[in-house]
């Protein structure tokens, strides 16, 4: 480590109290770095970009992006609106994401539009990329800005991740990932309408966020803050529908596009139900209903666990503890986990546990799972069997693709090594809410940065023997 970034360590760990300062000092090392992994993504990207995203070149290269191909196949080439247009020529009929990232789609059309026909759309996708690359800098900034004491620690990890590198450009996520980190950055701010007004947004960009009320009503519950729990449900209501109404009043088959898709797809080849389907146990996949109740189901248990954990520990949770994990309990028996879906997680782990170990092993998981999803549909789309295990190990030590794609059973090995990694970033998460002097957070003696108006409240409402009888801010010795 160079003298100049232990000097920025020290100074951002003196004062806790100073994160606006804090992230101005941190500001242009993290910047310059997140805008060097993203020129770095840009460039994972140019064998597949030089061919017009080719899909055979892009499962072989493993540079795959929704962004192009998307731009035609959603009529926007041609001119069509989002959810106003239709269009034909596939299952749907208009697009199937939510309206904030549906505006983001339009934007980007419009800025294209004085270049030549045949130049659109690879303009569409080098522009959505540089805005992409603007979101991925304002996550970091704003983790950066959560993460009290440990700013350049938390800003470093999400920054130079390899899950940002290379899957930051194949859809539009990071819109909802940047949206849901400047919520996580006013509430610990102490700003709750703001910040559920930005939730709200991140909300009408992605269905994701929706899950971080479940969290932030728990939290203030035990703490007894009624007013800035109101007020964050009421600006994350306000903002949602001010940016849905118009849509749904004046387009509602296009608004309502995204909730179907949602409900009728099938499984996606990176869910756990993938694995199942092709190992005998695939009863489920036949009844899209039984389908979207065992995942619903199996994720309302876990939810009733998490609700549990956050009232019954032996200390408030972390708010960014409790938000990882209800995102991992609705990400793991889900029927769609997109390689991108990483990026949802990833601010949130850092916040979560800012400790190298485990999160290095965990992007290993990912990175072995990036690279066999499209080695696999590699085989898929060419009908060959594939590599085995050491066909394929023998190709990534020569730093080469395996001809012909990878077999089912290798990428059962990667699905299920991007499962057990999350599984066990999850499980020390939990052991951290458990027993909180093995936190590294709290063993600054602090509470929780990112708390808010949670931060050193005492319990009101809490399950257990110890209700009532301590400040989030003391430690408890279990």
């Amino acid at each position: 480590m160079s003298s100049s970034t232990e000097r920025l360590m020290m100074s951002a760990d003196r004062d806790p109290a100073d994160a606006p300062g804090r992230l101005a000092r941190l500001a242009p090392v993290l910047t310059g770095l997140t805008a060097l992994v993203c020129l770095l993504g840009w460039l994972q990207k140019q064998p597949c970009a030089s061919v017009r995203f080719d899909f055979l070149k892009t499962t072989s290269n493993a540079c795959y992006t929704d962004i192009y191909p998307l731009y035609y196949v959603r009529g926007l080439s041609d001119g069509k609106v989002p959810y106003f247009d239709s269009f034909s020529g596939s299952d749907l009929h208009h697009v199937e994401y939510p309206v904030l990232s549906g505006a983001f789609m339009q934007l980007v059309a419009w800025l294209v539009k004085p270049f030549g026909v045949d130049e659109r759309g690879m303009a569409f996708y080098n522009v959505t990329a540089l805005l992409l690359a603007v979101l991925a800098i304002v996550a970091v900034l704003a983790t950066a800005y959560v993460a009290g004491r440990r700013s350049l620690r938390a800003g470093l990890m999400v920054a130079l991740s390899p899950a940002l590198l290379l899957t930051a450009y194949i859809n539009w996520d990071l819109l909802a990932v940047a949206l849901s980190a400047l919520a996580l950055a006013a509430w610990s701010a102490r700003r709750p309408a703001l910040a559920g007004a930005l939730l709200g947004l991140a909300i009408a960009a992605k269905f994701y966020p929706l899950l971080f009320l479940g969290p932030l009503v728990l939290l203030c519950v035990r703490a007894g803050r009624w007013g800035a729990m109101a007020r964050m449900l009421a600006g994350t209501a306000g903002a949602w529908l001010l940016v849905n109404v118009p849509v749904m009043v004046f387009a509602w088959d296009g608004w309502k596009e995204f909730y179907t898709f949602s409900q009728e797809r099938g499984i996606d080849w990176g869910s756990i139900f993938f694995v199942l389907q092709n190992h005998g146990l695939d009863g489920p996949a036949s009844d899209t209903d039984e389908l979207n109740l065992l995942g619903t189901g199996t994720f309302l248990v876990l939810a009733a666990g998490i609700a549990v954990l956050a009232l019954a520990a032996p200390r408030r949770p972390r708010l960014p503890q409790l938000m990882f994990l209800v995102l991992v309990a609705f990400m793991l028996p889900n029927k769609v986990w997109s390689p991108q879906y990483v990026l949802w997680l990833l601010p949130l782990a850092v916040l979560a546990r800012p400790k190298l170990p485990a999160f290095v092993v965990w992007q290993l998981g990912e990175i072995a799972y990036f690279f066999g999803i499209w080695w696999f549909l590699l085989s898929v789309s060419g009908q060959t069997p594939g590599a085995d295990l050491s066909g394929t190990v023998s190709a990534v030590l020569s730093l080469d693709a395996p001809e012909g794609g990878i077999s089912q059973d290798v990428y059962s090995l990667a699905l299920l090594a991007r499962f057990a990694t999350v599984l066990l970033l999850a499980a020390l998460v939990v052991l951290d809410i458990l027993r909180p002097s093995m936190d590294s957070v709290r063993a600054d003696g602090i509470d929780d940065p990112a708390g808010g108006v949670l931060d050193g409240a005492t319990d009101v409402v809490a399950l257990g023997r110890r209700r009532g009888a301590h400040l989030a801010g003391v430690p408890v010795r279990t």
